[in-house]
Parts: structure tokens; sequence; C-alpha cells
């Protein structure tokens, strides 16, 4: 028997053959079925599907409940459980009662799931394969329908060079530069190389774009939208004279091309190709890549976005709260009840440095103490959420251990003072307030205007804390529960009132 059928280009093809012979199916060698007036669904792209009359079923078919599925091209279908023996397999065979005009001829007819045929035997040495064939060519068609299902860039940019040599198509290099928005570096560079069949991820930061390198290479010409690159590398005049393009010749390379990809932002990234063939490109290779290149930027950007999402929440929420707000917690009221040690470090005379200090160096100064917080208290498994003028709310979330989330927070509280000179006429001092206890952590705001924050009385009191430690000069001040939950030696400050707190506070300082 023959089933091959190369369906025609530019054409989706289904048709329904009888099978010339005995077919038989089979459970784990048990008959289903066996008949020799069986047809078989050539479809495009999927493998064939032999359908049974009726009548031809050995194995019992048990009345299932509503299970339905739905097919553009054949109709509805309805399923069985199919008992063999003392098996039964649910929703194990299908029909179709009512099939659509181009599939009439397998109505009423009866086919098994997976799960039920454990093997087919079919007349005819090709045993039932067939060519799945496509619409547009193999590269066309699998950017179309199946390379959305890559998980990363780096699988994607792999798999189109894989789907382009199956295609005839001789590349030995490809390299994908996506542009980020990303405060430390400028992109992601996807390198694929026929030599090792792996892709390479590289992150230039942002001092690529002043890089000697980068000013005379294509992905610049490229990016600032003076177009494409094609430079034949065996025996024709240089037309750019790129150190890179040297270089691949060096390595072997016949023909080099470099073009962009559109972002719906209107941000060009580049696409770099490279041939090994002798006579390099043909113009039916470049036509194709062209042809794809729009749904091929697309496909970057779908990852793009979510890293920039990823990126930016992480820069301006915290690496913990950044993840929960892109997994979905966004609506006002979300959050958690948590018990958690809150870090509050303020800089001492701000506004005097502020006001006698330009503000190129005051804001060089201000970095440089939130940068040094961040670092310690990352460092940590704490996180900063937020920046508050010149101050830093910090967070260590409790789990089921409160004393390691307030050792965690005052060893971050002590190499911060450490880090920093005390001193009282020193320009970067600080004043840290810790606390314990249980806050909401979740979404506050408006409908239209949200903030991720720790909202309850331990951050209200670490706050007020950092103000007494200004007072009192001691660079460390934490509350009781805070003292007693810490195995480091406390000392005892006094009770205070704190400001907009309902009841008076003793105060401690690590000794």
């Amino acid at each position: 028997m023959n089933v091959q059928s190369k369906p025609e280009a530019g054409k989706y093809r289904l048709e329904v053959n009888p099978v010339k012979g005995t077919v038989t199916a089979r459970h784990d060698g048990k008959v289903l079925a066996q008949s020799d007036a069986a047809r078989v669904m050539l479809e495009t792209r999927l493998d064939p599907v032999v359908y049974f009359p009726f009548e031809d079923v050995r194995a019992t078919l048990l009345e299932t409940s509503d299970h339905r599925t739905f097919c553009p091209f054949k109709g509805t279908a309805t399923y069985w459980d199919v008992k063999v023996e003392d098996t039964i397999i649910k929703n194990g065979a299908w029909t179709y009662h009512n099939a659509l005009p181009e599939s009439r001829d397998i109505e009423d007819y009866v086919s098994f799931t997976p799960e039920a045929l454990s093997s087919l035997e079919m007349p005819g040495p090709d045993g039932g394969k067939i060519n799945r064939g496509n619409i547009s060519g193999p590269t066309v068609d699998w950017i179309m329908r199946e390379a959305w299902l890559c998980t990363s860039p780096d699988e994607l940019t792999g798999a189109i060079a894989r789907k382009l040599m199956e295609d005839g198509i001789a590349v030995s290099r490809i390299s994908v530069m996506i542009w980020s928005l990303h405060p430390m570096i400028a992109g992601r560079n996807y390198v694929w190389s026929k030599r090792t069949d792996d892709v390479e991820v590289n992150t230039p930061s942002h001092d690529i774009l002043n890089h000697p390198a980068f000013a005379n290479s294509p992905l610049r010409h490229v990016a600032n939208g003076l177009g494409g690159v094609r430079q034949r590398l065996q025996g024709e005049p240089e037309e750019f004279q790129f150190p890179i393009i040297n270089d691949l010749k060096a390595e072997g390379a016949t023909d080099y091309v470099a073009m962009p990809l559109h972002f719906s932002n209107g941000r060009i990234n580049v696409m770099t190709l490279t041939c090994d063939h002798p006579k390099g490109f043909t113009t039916a290779n470049l036509g194709l890549i062209f042809e794809c290149s729009a749904v091929i930027g697309r496909l970057y950007e779908v990852f793009t976005l979510r890293d920039n999402a990823a990126a930016l929440l992480e820069t301006y929420l915290g690496k913990r709260t950044g993840a929960r707000v892109l997994g979905g917690e966004i609506r006002r009221g979300d959050g958690d009840q948590i018990d958690a040690a809150i870090l509050f470090a303020d800089l001492r005379n701000s506004s005097r440095l502020a006001e006698t200090m330009d503000r190129e160096s005051y804001l060089e100064l201000l970095n440089g103490f939130f940068e040094t917080t961040t670092q310690i208290i990352n460092a940590r498994d704490g996180e900063v959420l937020k920046f508050i003028g010149d101050a830093v709310l910090a967070i260590f979330p409790a789990n089921e251990d409160s004393r390691q989330a307030c050792e965690q927070a005052l060893a971050s509280a002590c190499e911060i003072a450490n880090s920093l000179d005390q001193d009282k006429d020193s320009e970067t001092g600080c004043a840290i307030g810790l606390a314990f206890g249980d806050v909401t952590y979740g979404n506050v705001g408006s409908q239209e205007r949200l903030d991720f924050t720790v909202i309850g009385t331990a951050a209200n009191v670490a706050a007020r804390l950092s103000d007494l430690g200004k007072k009192l000069e001691h660079p460390v001040v934490a509350t009781p529960e805070f003292a007693q939950s810490t195995a480091t030696d406390m000392t005892a400050l006094g009770q205070f009132d704190l400001h907009n707190v309902s009841t008076s506070v003793e105060a401690f300082a690590p000794a």
C-alpha cells in the first residue's frame, strides 16, 4: 500500500484513501480491530490516521460521558471507552457521526487513540509512513507553526540555524544582537556556530556603544538605520571594511550578510549570517531569509519584552518583589501577611549636604550610599523595597526562621555602618533602625497607581528608630522584639517616645 502524499505548494491537503489489504490494530497484543475495508486519512503535517468500519471493531466500545473534540476539517468527534478483556482505556476510540463534507468518507468509522493503539499492522513495505509535507517550505512552515514553542532566545537562535540548514542554506554562523532595557547591559548577543552546534550568549555592557570595535562593526551600521550589509568574501572587492569580516574570512567564510530585525517600537536589532559554501548564499537563500525576517523579529521581541519587564521590575522593585508582580500579583490588595525583619537606613546630614554640595557631587554621594546598602542587603537574602529620598527601606522575610531573618538584618546593618565613616562630620554616615513583626507585604494605592511595599507597625518603628539613632549618635538601633530574636549581645539604651508611635519603645544597640 502506498499512503504517501506530498501536498501541493501553498495548499493544505486533506484526503481519505482506502487501504488495500488487511489492517490490524492491537493493544498489548490483543486485537482491537481488523479489517479489509479500512481507510486512512492523510493530512498536511500530520501522521496518517487509520479508520475502521464499526462492524470490524472487536474490542468492546463502552458509552462515555459528554467528552467531545472538534476539528475544523472533520467535525465533532464522539468518544468511547475501550474495553479489552479486563482493561478499560478511557476515551480510547472516537468517531465522527456527522463529518464535515471533506471528511464524509470516514463518517461513522472508528479510530483509536495512541493510549489504546499499541501497534498497527499495515500491508505494504512502507508500514503506513507518510511525507508529512509543508505548505511553504520547511523553514517558513516551522516559523509559522513551531518556532513559538522555543522557550528562550538562545534556543530559538539554534533552532533557526538548524532549520535553515535543513532547507539547504549553508549557514556556518548566525549572530543575533537584541538591544535591551537594562541598567547594566546594552543587550544580549546570541551566537550560533556550526562547528559546535551550540549558542553562546554574550551580555555586553553599555560601554560597548563607545568601544572602537563596535564603532567599526556591522552591528552599529545596521542598528543606526544605515541598511543591511552584504559582503562576498571570495574574489570580490570588499566594499565594507569591517574587521569582523576579515576574521570570518580567515575562518573559511565565503559570504556574509547583516540585516535589521525591526521591533514594533522602532528599535533596530541585528541578525548576521555567515556562509561557508564555495559559491556563497544564493538569491533564493537570501530571499527566504529576508521574507522570514519580520516574523523572526517578532519572535525575539516576545522574549525581549518579558526580559525587559523582568529587568525593569527587578531594578525598580527588587528581585523578589519584581518576580511577584511579574507572576501576576498586580491588583490592589494582592499580598501576604508575613513576619519580617525591617531595616530602615537614613543618610545622616543629608539636608545640609544637599545645600552645600553641587548637585553632581551630591548625587554621586547618594548613589554610592544606595549602592553600598543594596549590595550588602542582597548578599544576605534581604531585599531593598524602595529608596525614600535619601533613605533605604529593606525587608528580610522570616519564613519560618525569625532568628535567621533578624541575624541577617543585624549583620547587614552593622556592615553598612562599618563601611561608612560614622564620624559626626562625615558626609557618608547613616543611622539604621531595625524592627521585627507582622507586616502586610503587597500592593497598596489607587486603581491606577500601585506601590508594592510593607505596611505595619514594624516598618513605622524602624523608620523612627533611625531618627532616634541620629539623636543618640548610635549607628544601629533596634526594638526589644528584634533584640530578643538575635544571639548578638544588645545594650539597652532606655525607653523613648517615638513620633507617631502610640506607646513608648525601649531601644537597643549592638554591644
